[in-house]
């Protein structure tokens, strides 16, 4: 019986346990709030057994809120039916090696009902996916670079706890939009974010100060959609850790005081045709503004038409 080729990027995980520079990896997802879920697998223990059937998790991870409650009301997971299991399933060409982290690689999964079954049709990489493929079918790529804001706070997450989640102290007291002085002040903690991601294939190209004090910009080079987002929610998701570890705080929330200037989170995009080469986003002969295409302003006006419905995905809660 033939066996299916070894992806490369597994193939270079086995070599890196195999010599000890990992010793650790995460298979992680991503739930219904945009966060990384999952477990942390001793490495020859993944190669044993994990790297051919997964790893198991409960049904619940798809369905809860930001108190990691387990809302009413949703038909795959509910206590009437019982949480029983789904499994992830690695998708080798996501494995990074974490730098910040002692020995650890980290691979993104996606989530099957049960080995080598069907995908779990609500897992929001599942979903981008079908979309990607909807795209194809007529033709395009869709490629995307994200952008985000943060406040960088003096506590860490622990520290605000203790004191009652009280408004935190954000680092820094000036606005700091393109303001190089005051950007310096954390420069320790954002060198490390630009050159640990960059390091872990997460591109940054940019950072730059935002228009209040201790908030920050990042911008991640842009690419496939698929690839953008599994970079987005890597790059959310490890420079919290970064930050912890370094006895900061950080957070991408919009608002976390009322009367702080809102952090935005902005995701560029464009289509291109099918092999991915050309943007199909301007037309020279066109009498639209900016050189804009028919396709563009389609692409645009959906968008917009679609908005309300679209919010449900990007601004699920108030804050």
């Amino acid at each position: 019986m033939a066996h299916a080729e070894t992806h490369p990027r597994e193939a270079e995980l086995r070599a890196m346990i195999g010599d000890g520079r990992i010793d650790t990896l995460i298979i992680a997802l991503t739930d219904m709030q945009g966060r990384l879920m999952g477990k942390r697998v001793q490495g020859q223990a993944f190669l044993d057994g994990v790297v051919d059937h997964g790893a198991h998790f409960c049904t619940y991870l798809l369905g809860t809120d930001m108190e990691m409650n387990t809302p009413e009301g949703f038909a795959l997971m509910n206590w009437e039916t019982g949480y029983g299991d789904w499994v992830m399933t690695p998708v080798w060409e996501t494995l990074r090696v974490l730098p910040w982290l002692e020995r650890t690689a980290i691979v993104l999964a996606d989530t099957v009902d049960h080995p080598g079954g069907d995908e779990i049709p609500v897992s929001p990489r599942t979903i981008l996916k079908g979309q990607v493929a909807r795209a194809a079918e007529h033709g395009f790529t869709v490629k995307s670079g994200s952008e985000f804001e943060y406040f960088v706070l003096r506590q860490t997450v622990d520290d605000l706890g203790r004191n009652g989640f009280a408004s935190p102290e954000r680092f820094g007291t000036y606005n700091e939009d393109y303001h190089l002085l005051q950007a310096t002040k954390a420069e320790p903690l954002h060198r490390l974010l630009r050159n640990l991601m960059t390091e872990a294939r997460i591109p940054i190209e940019f950072s730059k100060g935002e228009a209040a004090p201790g908030q920050h910009e990042v911008n991640i080079k842009y690419d496939e959609v698929l690839e953008s987002a599994d970079r987005s929610v890597l790059f959310k998701h490890g420079a919290k850790e970064i930050a912890y570890l370094n006895g900061f705080g950080l957070t991408f929330m919009a608002k976390p005081d009322h009367t702080w200037t809102g952090s935005s989170g902005h995701l560029h995009m464009s289509v291109w045709d099918a092999p991915g080469e050309r943007s199909l986003m301007a037309d020279p002969r066109s009498r639209a503004p900016y050189g804009m295409s028919k396709l563009m302003r389609q692409f645009l006006g959906g968008m917009m038409r679609l908005s309300r419905e679209l919010a449900i995905f990007f601004a699920p809660n108030v804050n």
